[in-house]
């Protein structure tokens, strides 16, 4: 730049926009064939003393003969080259320059290099001395860089050299997606203009990315920005300093997948579930694929073989997951066998306990590959590059192994991905052995309660039955809910269910304990009412036994049940309940009712005697029992339940096992959250013709006319085989109320599915089976009633008690 007066002029101070900087064109030879006035004002020569001379012959060099061709050697392979050089002032000053040298070619095709140098110790807010510039460049810890507004780098230090991979004098003049294209270089220069724009630093901005000096491989900077001034506050440019804090990032990503995994891994007890909850918390962000292979024992809930026991142990696929949808890079589909040989990694890796790193797959050399053609395949087809095996090792038992690719993310796995590795695995093996010793339990008790559930069900013909029993699905285990159908004398059927607190083996243990003392009471022919005041006290004395093992004793106590019976003769329903839902009952038409009978305590309080209640039912009603796991759904209200579960029964004519499948759908849409036992019983009623009575006097000589009334019943019915038996066990009863009792005497012939013979009175006295002597001339009758009959009973009623014995149908199987 000339002035009017043809002096040269300072250009504007703006040491970082080379737009204004000093300016001179070098030939291929050397030589200095253009300056310019800035470049006049800033090393003090004239045109005339610098045109056709040497341009080193301008640098600070101790050799001054050294030939211009040295200097241009430096920039021939270069289209572009900077950095920092010493020049020698006309006044024999040492100046400490700023260089950008362009490479150019004029019409004639000759070469020609224009310099633009930038006087870095005249610039206010650069005025550093050069052995604190040469201090940066060589022996800072932390990259910095300069770059003009426009975001060109006029400066950089040998550490942000080495961080990049890129040479310097290719970087200087260049924005920053020109040498860094493994980092997102948008979003840092958008910081940057803010930076600029506001004058407020940005600190310790964290990005990841790759840099040339490690292409492809992802690592981590800490970067800080801030705006450089003038003293008269004109914007200069922005520097930045940075650092590589890869290690630091590494640490916290890992503790970060370490917590997610404790989160995620193992919310449940179900085996496959967690196999899978591993897979998903590694993907992506340590592998691109992974498989868990688990151990068929595991599955089972049995515990494995160890060490050389391993070979042979098939493995099956429990979990998988992939950056790609649908897992394509795996051959076997989940809960399939793998194909895993006693030389795979698999293997080698479940019988040594340790875990096995391959960083680059050599895919033409592994032998797990050769032996393995379809596995091949795959590696091939999605070119994965590195693979790990860990062993699911826990409280020293191998349950499985777990397998880390990678074919998507830069790098392969190091040591430290290992290190991650088996810690995450370490983490989930401990959740799958429990979810293995729980499903072992849970088998065990599953398999208790189903073995003490009744196995077939039958209402004779007094009743059509069907049930359902769902266990739960929750961590504790299965609970104790149960039910049963009992047939009782003269042709009645009794109905139970009860629940049991608390869940697992104990709890099923105690529902069989209940469901034995409650088959033993009603072989009583005990009233319901009296049925469960002897039920709780038996309670109450297992409470106070178990006392020293409070898991059993809070499991007795508090338990409920309802216990129904059911007369097809009359078609009424005896009921009561301690503690326990109330039945439904539906009438033919559909319509649905809740018995209206007294809740009565639970089992093991002793607080209040129990109540029955007692209902005359239509021909083809339907009484619905069921545990409180049915209608306590999803934390409604216990009434709202109810409502569900009345419009669910409201389907007349509907076959009993639809019904319950019905049910069990509307009010149980997913997996329960408690056990739930349902029974269904729809009512009938015996016919006259099936059925008989005669009251008799209180006279011996009515002996012989029953043994004649009943002669003639069985030969209408059909039944003159029995004849002889029946007269016997008649004569035997009815001479028994005659001499011991008092009152009306009452004879019953029944004809159900089997052949009931009952003999009332109104006494209350105890009939007690004797072996008679030899010597002696009666007491025998009681005792051949017991030997002539399949089974023979004493039912008490309010007003007496009866005497009954039953027989075998001819051509009908015993029972």
């Amino acid at each position: 730049m000339v002035t009017p007066e043809g002096s040269a002029a300072a250009p504007a101070e703006a040491p970082f926009d080379l737009a204004y900087a000093a300016s001179a064109l070098i030939d291929d030879k050397g030589t200095i064939v253009g300056w310019t006035a800035a470049a006049e004002h800033l090393l003090g020569y004239p045109a005339a003393e610098t045109l056709h001379r040497a341009a080193a012959l301008l640098l600070a060099s101790p050799d001054q003969s050294a030939e211009a061709a040295d200097v241009v050697a430096q920039w021939r392979d270069q289209d572009i080259w900077g950095g920092l050089v010493a020049a020698r002032h006309r006044d024999g000053r040492r100046i400490q320059l700023g260089l950008r040298v362009s490479a150019l070619t004029d019409s004639d095709g000759r070469e020609r290099w224009l310099v633009s140098a930038i006087d870095l110790a005249r610039t206010p807010s650069w005025a550093v001395s050069s052995a604190i510039l040469e201090g940066f460049l060589t022996r800072s810890p932390i990259g910095m860089a300069v770059l003009t507004p426009d975001l060109r780098y006029v400066w950089l230090n040998d550490t942000l050299e080495r961080f990049g991979g890129v040479p310097r004098e290719r970087r200087i003049g260049m924005r920053m997606a020109d040498s860094l294209p493994g980092l997102d270089t948008g979003a840092l220069e958008d910081i940057m203009r803010q930076v600029l724009l506001t004058g407020e630093p940005v600190i310790d901005h964290e990005y990841q990315g790759w840099t040339l000096a490690a292409p492809y491989r992802e690592r981590s900077f800490s970067t800080s920005f801030y705006r450089l001034d003038d003293p008269e506050g004109r914007v200069m440019g922005v520097c930045y300093m940075g650092m590589d804090v890869t290690d630091r990032w590494r640490a916290r990503a890992r503790l970060a997948l370490l917590n997610e995994a404790g989160a995620c891994v193992g919310s449940t007890l179900d085996i496959t579930r967690t196999a899978q909850e591993l897979a998903d918390v590694a993907v992506p962000r340590l592998a691109d694929f992974v498989t868990v292979d688990l151990l068929e024992p595991v599955l089972r809930g049995d515990e494995p073989p160890t060490g050389e026991a391993l070979r042979g142990v098939p493995l099956r696929r429990s979990g998988m997951r992939s950056v790609h949808r649908g897992t394509p890079e795996s051959i076997v589909a989940l809960g399939e066998r793998i194909n895993a040989g006693d030389t795979s990694p698999h293997v080698r890796c479940m019988i040594s306990g340790r875990s096995e790193l391959e960083p680059d797959i050599a895919i033409d050399r592994a032998s797990w590959l050769t032996d393995d053609p379809a596995r091949a395949a795959k590696i091939r087809e999605f070119a994965m590059r590195s693979v790990m095996w860990v062993p699911l090792l826990a409280r020293g038992t191998v349950l499985g192994v777990v397998t880390f690719l990678r074919h998507r993310r830069p790098g392969s796995f190091e040591r430290d991905d290992l290190l991650l590795a088996e810690e995450l695995a370490a983490r989930a093996a401990v959740c799958l052995d429990n979810a293995r010793r729980w499903t072992r339990e849970h088998e065990a008790a599953l398999t208790l309660q189903r073995s003490l559930l009744p196995h077939a069900l039958t209402g004779g013909t007094a009743l059509e039955v069907a049930s359902r029993y769902l266990p739960t699905d929750i961590r504790d285990g299965v609970g104790g809910d149960w039910f049963d159908v009992i047939p009782l004398s003269g042709a009645r059927i009794a109905l139970v269910v009860g629940d049991v607190v608390g869940h697992g083996l104990t709890a099923a243990a105690t529902m069989g304990r209940l469901r034995t003392a409650v088959h033993t009471l009603a072989d009583m022919d005990l009233p319901p009412d009296e049925l469960l005041a002897h039920l709780d006290d038996l309670v109450i004395r297992l409470t106070e036994e178990e006392s020293a093992d409070e898991s059993v004793a809070t499991t007795v106590t508090g338990a409920t049940c309802l216990y129904a019976v059911y007369d097809p003769v009359t078609r009424r329903l005896t009921m009561a309940r301690a503690g326990h839902p109330p039945p439904a009952l539906v009438d033919p038409s559909g319509r649905v009712t809740f018995a209206e009978l007294p809740a009565g305590p639970p089992l093991g309080l002793g607080a209040m005697p129990f109540e029955s209640a007692e209902l005359e039912l239509a021909e083809g009603s339907v009484v619905a029992l069921y545990t409180d796991g049915l209608i306590e759904t999803f934390g409604e209200d216990v009434d709202v339940g109810l409502d569900r579960l009345a419009h669910a029964l409201a389907r007349p004519g509907l076959p009993l096992q639809d019904l319950c499948t019905a049910v069990l759908d509307t009010l149980l849409p997913g997996p329960p959250a408690d056990d739930v036992a349902l029974l269904l019983a729809r009512t009938c009623a015996l016919t006259p013709d099936r059925f008989v009575s005669w009251d008799l006097p209180v006279d011996p000589a009515v002996v012989s006319e029953a043994r004649a009334l009943a002669g003639r019943q069985l030969a209408e019915w059909g039944l003159e085989e029995l004849r002889t038996t029946t007269e016997l066990v008649v004569s035997e009863l009815v001479t028994n109320a005659i001499r011991h009792a008092s009152g009306p005497i009452r004879l019953r012939l029944i004809r159900q599915s089997v052949f009931i013979c009952e003999v009332y009175d109104g006494s209350n006295t105890v009939p007690r089976l004797r072996h008679a002597r030899t010597t002696d001339e009666g007491g025998r009758g009681l005792f051949l009633v017991a030997q002539l009959t399949r089974r023979w009973g004493t039912r008490y009623t309010a007003d007496g008690k009866l005497i009954w014995a039953e027989q075998e149908l001819p051509g009908v199987p015993p029972r």
